[in-house]
């Protein structure tokens, strides 16, 4: 794959990168993940699943790979394949996320499987353990769903260590959730602290049901702002496991499509985020080879304004849409 910048980062980054949010702890609310799982959800066994996953994606070409703290021992897991493996931080692109604590203990069925805290406490411990399990391969560090509730974007002791990150050479970014998106977005774009901007980076829900963050994400990119799309699938709502009946005469029509270009629903899914001018890179949430190895035959979808114009009447009113997502059962 050709490499691009990730924005003010200047970062090289794969079109198609990987996120580990189900690879790295048992429980998630991807459509199915149960099934993902089905092997063993040991940390042996996951560890096992994670590197064959990884390995598959490296021989691809991926050359970006995203984690969080919350994500379970995702960023263990990471870390420790890149040790395995010998690769050498400046062949690979690393982000990870602060701001939520992972507190399932290890188990699908939990009362609470994160806690969002954005805290100048919370930063600064989570920073010293992605540094303990990453080190020098970490690249980009996130605040993990910033929001304008928590108050994150305001706080100027957390802005301020951001920027002494920043200025020691880690590049600052942030994911976004909810129907806010935009507006927390174009916040985002004008902070600056000690007279240059604070993030060089954004990753977003963007994907052919939820699309309604697009203009601000143009306006963050012509900023400067390199932008990293998330949940292009919608948690696998895009793909031939929603079985929902209400879905049914949409997935028909991307089932159509697809097979219009002899490729996958959820290739189909990934290549309208590729497509886009803003986009820097789409992650893969893939959970095992199988999964990743369709998601890669998007970077082959020749995509056309054709194809938009009869795929745009999936998208949902953004409340609706993450409404459904809230709902979405860990599993």
């Amino acid at each position: 794959m050709l490499q691009r910048i990730l924005g003010r980062t200047g970062l090289a980054v794969s079109p198609l990168g990987l996120g580990l949010a189900a690879l790295g702890r048992p429980g998630y609310i991807n459509l199915d993940h149960a099934r993902d799982m089905a092997g063993g959800t040991e940390v042996e066994v996951m560890r096992a699943r994670a590197w064959a996953v990884l390995d598959a994606a490296w021989a691809r070409g991926i050359r970006y790979f995203d984690a969080a703290r919350s994500y379970g021992r995702a960023e263990e897991f990471l870390g420790a394949w890149l040790a395995a493996r010998g690769i050498a931080p400046d062949t690979v692109s690393i982000g990870s996320k602060w701001g939520y604590i992972y507190t399932a203990g290890w188990r699908v069925e939990a009362e609470v499987h994160e806690v969002k805290d954005h805290s100048l406490e919370v930063l600064q411990r989570q920073r010293a353990e992605s540094d303990t399990l990453l080190g020098p391969q970490l690249d980009l560090y996130q605040i993990h769903s910033a929001s304008l509730e928590s108050g994150v974007l305001d706080d100027p002791t957390v802005l301020a260590e951001l920027a002494r990150y920043r200025d020691s050479g880690l590049a600052i970014g942030l994911s976004l959730s909810g129907p806010q998106q935009a507006e927390v977005l174009r916040r985002a774009i004008g902070i600056e602290v000690g007279g240059a901007p604070l993030f060089g980076s954004a990753q977003v829900t963007w994907n052919l049901l939820e699309p309604s963050a697009g203009e601000a994400l143009r306006e963050a990119h012509e900023a400067g702002v390199g932008i990293i799309v998330k949940e292009a699938l919608a948690n696998g709502r895009l793909t031939d496991r929603n079985d929902d009946p209400a879905f049914a005469p949409r997935l028909a029509l991307l089932r159509e499509i697809a097979a219009e270009q002899q490729t996958t629903v959820d290739a189909l899914a990934i290549a309208a985020a590729l497509t886009q001018p803003w986009t820097s890179v789409v992650l893969s949430g893939a959970a095992n080879v199988e999964q990743l190895a369709s998601n890669l035959r998007a970077l082959d979808v020749f995509w056309t304004d054709a194809i938009a114009e009869r795929l745009s009447s999936l998208a949902e009113p953004p409340e609706a849409y993450w409404q459904t997502r809230s709902a979405l059962d860990w599993n």
